[in-house]
């Protein structure tokens, strides 16, 4: 007798995943959940993106109130005392190198066309460092310009660049970039300076080979970098040195190569025009170590410190606007002002030109 086949039941529907009570609804609201969330990020991406590209866009564009900026001819040989900066000021000029009268340093500016993230000039001579924006990363170069601001000569810059400077006689350019960092805050930075001679193109690529002189006595050091060049003359300039954790003013010679050392704790130094003192920002005690550097002024003859009237935190290399007069750079509402201080410590901070930076006077 044949036993009776047995047929398994089909299975329940409560056993099938996400079923039973209530299941499938749950698997909606699980659904919507995720797609609800995935639309709020997406929002919140196009809106992160399209506030970029608004805020770029009103960058193209002047903003009532800022200082009036158009273009036209901007030479390193002026007729009278200009000052030439960074134009800052939103719009279509923004970033070019901007002459205004020097007796009238706050109004209509005349933009070159001529774009940079550092700039300087002395003599009918100009260095600018410029980035050239790639797919992936920027690179950047040091393009030395001529007194209408035409190209010269090119050189490659591998870093960020911070610093520039002009010898009085317009022989001599320097710059200094961060190979790595971006700040001189911290210790976790390293930056190589340049000079080059404009009469023959000798380039010194790297101030770091030149040998270190310290108490008399050669000093031989791996962590060593220097920035912040400022000139005397055609073969004598002053410098930042940091090494063992510490910063020295040096004065360079660069017939012999040297760099020795004169005073400590001095950063981004700037030569008087009288060549007697020398203005920097010092790093005080007691601050922010975010915020340490106060603006200083110390005499060559005795090595004696002044403090400046100027109690907010200075990041920048000073410029002396005359023989009592310091210029310097201030976070400001498009990025940078311009304020000027008594050397002696005297005064208080004025600001003199808004939305502006890397000044150089000229004529």
């Amino acid at each position: 007798m044949t036993a009776p086949t047995t047929v398994d039941p089909a299975p329940d529907s409560s056993e099938l995943p996400g079923a039973g009570p209530g299941g499938a609804s749950s698997v909606r609201r699980k659904v919507l959940v995720l797609v609800v969330a995935v639309l709020l990020l997406g929002g919140v991406g196009f809106g992160a993106v399209r506030y970029a590209a608004d805020r770029s866009d009103r960058r193209n564009q002047e903003q009532a109130g800022g200082p009036p900026v158009r273009e036209g001819k901007v030479t390193l040989d002026p007729t009278g005392r200009q000052l030439l900066v960074r134009n800052l000021a939103w719009g279509p000029h923004r970033d070019e190198v901007s002459a205004v009268p020097a007796d009238a340093p706050d109004g209509p500016r005349t933009a070159s066309g001529v774009k940079c993230l550092r700039f300087f000039a002395a003599a009918g001579t100009g260095i600018c460092l410029q980035a050239e924006h790639g797919a992936l990363d920027d690179t950047y170069h040091a393009s030395v310009l001529d007194s209408s601001l035409h190209e010269l000569k090119r050189f490659p810059a591998p870093g960020i660049p911070t610093r520039a400077r002009v010898a009085p006689s317009g022989h001599l350019v320097a710059w200094t970039v961060f190979v790595s960092g971006d700040s001189y805050a911290g210790t976790d930075f390293s930056t190589r300076t340049a000079i080059v001679d404009t009469r023959n193109w000798q380039f010194y690529d790297n101030l770091e080979t030149f040998q270190l002189i310290r108490d008399g006595h050669p000093v031989q050091a791996s962590d060593t970098n220097v920035w912040g060049v400022t000139f005397a003359d055609d073969d004598r300039f002053y410098a930042t040195v940091a090494t063992g954790g510490r910063t020295y003013l040096v004065q360079g010679d660069l017939a012999a190569r040297t760099l020795t050392t004169l005073h400590q704790n001095v950063e981004c130094p700037s030569l008087s025009p009288d060549g007697t003192r020398i203005a920097y920002k010092k790093r005080v005690e007691g601050v922010d170590p975010a915020a340490p550097w106060r603006l200083y002024v110390l005499d060559l003859a005795t090595m004696t410190e002044t403090a400046t009237a100027e109690q907010r935190n200075i990041d920048d290399q000073a410029l002396w606007t005359d023989a009592h007069t310091l210029m310097y750079s201030m976070p400001g509402d498009y990025g940078s002002d311009l304020w000027t201080v008594p050397a002696d410590g005297t005064g208080s901070p004025t600001m003199l030109v808004r939305s502006a930076v890397a000044p150089a006077y000229l004529g």
